[in-house]
């Protein structure tokens, strides 16, 4: 199924995720911060490493640019420091053996080893298993295939690190299957595979099946209606399916929940952090302020999209991606309004502080930050789209100066948007303020 099929309500939510601003949403807001900064340092490090450059590949649901541009803004905005590139390369309707902008062999010749990936996701079996009950030569055709595809990578650099992804799911949670069980459950047998090829070659795995099927189930429950909007189309999903899938991706790479965590013991004159740093703290006439620079910066969720925000409520998004922690005790019985850089972002009462407000959840500055980033990682693969779409595919193996000019001054002006978006995701200090009503 290719990305021309997808529904106009996809393309609408695709297009309002990237201009609407966050807002606070009280449901999600209070964090269990007590806990939140002892647990935050993984047991294994981070996947992705200095230098590092990754190819997503993959079929039309890669193609949506979703759940690759959410990981990619969440790396770039909770690993400012860290240098790594991204290549968005998925085409509608393919399968393991290409489709139609090239069998496989040219497809990785011209769409992934030119860039050449440390590291590389895979997801495809959506199309491969032809939308019927399992059929074995039918996946005997995928299997075969897959292992070509990681065969010709590993022979243009054996070094390359691979992540296997588990085809995300057909939705039969939300609409009866086509029949008993339904097309999901051929993906799970394409699932298995890749699981077990992973494990053969030591290679990583995710899963983008389990964990949206999880998230549908609950949000089938508090919203039927609301929840056939997350898949419209039963394979391509909205924003808010992608951003699951992007979850999944996230936690097979070791992806932290914490972005920046701060205690603070106002009677004391106490403060201590996590991947931030505080100063100036002060706390005279009722009022608590102090200065804080983060290391981070939350994930930009767009808490007006309801179809997306039902898929947050009805997964663990929020705790293990996107915590923001702030605990304030020793403050007297009331309410106090929280300020940063002038601007009110809340109030809360003394216990709310003193049990912890998850900041990530609200219209800070920090979040305006990372929604600039989230543009520019748009903005950057619009243009290698571009470039990609209209000019090195159409005029593959034109030799001419201007094909040739064309391709230089895409790829230049996406490094100069790539570098607004590394410089827009830098740390930067705000200054707080809490006072009583």
């Amino acid at each position: 199924m290719t990305l021309k099929k997808t529904s106009k309500k996809i393309r609408m939510a695709e297009a309002s995720w990237r201009g609407r601003s966050a807002a606070v949403l009280p449901c999600l807001l209070l964090c269990w911060a007590s806990g939140a900064l002892a647990k935050e340092t993984p047991k294994d490090a981070f996947y992705l490493k200095n230098g590092d450059r990754v190819v997503f590949y993959g079929d039309s649901i890669t193609e949506q640019r979703l759940y690759t541009s959410f990981a990619e803004t969440y790396i770039v905005t909770r690993f400012p420091k860290l240098n790594v590139t991204f290549v968005h390369s998925g085409v509608g309707g393919d399968r393991v053996g290409g489709g139609w902008m090239g069998p496989i062999d040219p497809r990785l010749d011209r769409d992934a080893i030119p860039y050449k990936p440390t590291a590389m996701t895979i997801m495809l079996g959506m199309n491969d298993a032809s939308y019927k009950p399992f059929d074995q030569p039918t996946f005997d055709t995928y299997a075969a295939g897959y292992r070509h595809i990681l065969d010709k990578m590993k022979a243009a650099d054996p070094g390359v690190r691979f992540t296997l992804i588990e085809p995300s799911p057909f939705d039969d949670v939300t609409r009866k299957p086509g029949w008993d069980p339904g097309y999901n459950s051929v993906l799970l047998k394409y699932s298995d595979f890749v699981k077990q090829l992973a494990a053969s070659q030591k290679q990583n795995v995710a899963d983008l099946n389990g964990p949206v099927v999880a998230m549908l189930e609950k949000a089938n429950a508090a919203d039927a209606a609301g929840a056939q909007k997350i898949i419209p189309d039963r394979v391509h999903p909205a924003p808010g399916g992608h951003l699951i899938m992007a979850e999944g991706l996230l936690k097979a790479w070791n992806a932290p929940s914490l972005v920046a965590g701060v205690t603070i013991d106002a009677a004391g004159k106490r403060a201590s952090g996590t991947n931030t740093a505080v100063s100036g703290l002060a706390f005279s006439g009722g009022m608590l302020t102090w200065t804080q620079t983060d290391s981070a910066l939350p994930f930009p969720l767009d808490t007006k999209d309801e179809t997306l925000m039902l898929a947050v409520r009805s997964s663990d998004f929020v705790a293990a991606l996107d915590n923001e922690p702030l605990m304030v005790t020793g403050l007297a019985s009331g309410s106090y309004t929280l300020k940063i850089d002038g601007e009110p972002v809340g109030t809360f009462t003394t216990d709310q502080l003193k049990a912890g407000i998850n900041l990530a959840l609200l219209p800070t500055p920090m979040l305006k930050q990372a929604q600039a980033v989230h543009a520019l990682t748009w903005k950057h693969n619009d243009i290698h789209s571009l470039r990609w779409r209209n000019v090195d595919f159409p005029f593959l193996g034109d030799k001419s100066p201007g094909v040739r000019k064309a391709l230089d001054g895409l790829d230049a002006l996406e490094a100069d948007v790539v570098r607004q978006q590394h410089a827009a995701a830098q740390p930067k200090p705000h200054k707080f303020a809490l006072s009583p009503q």
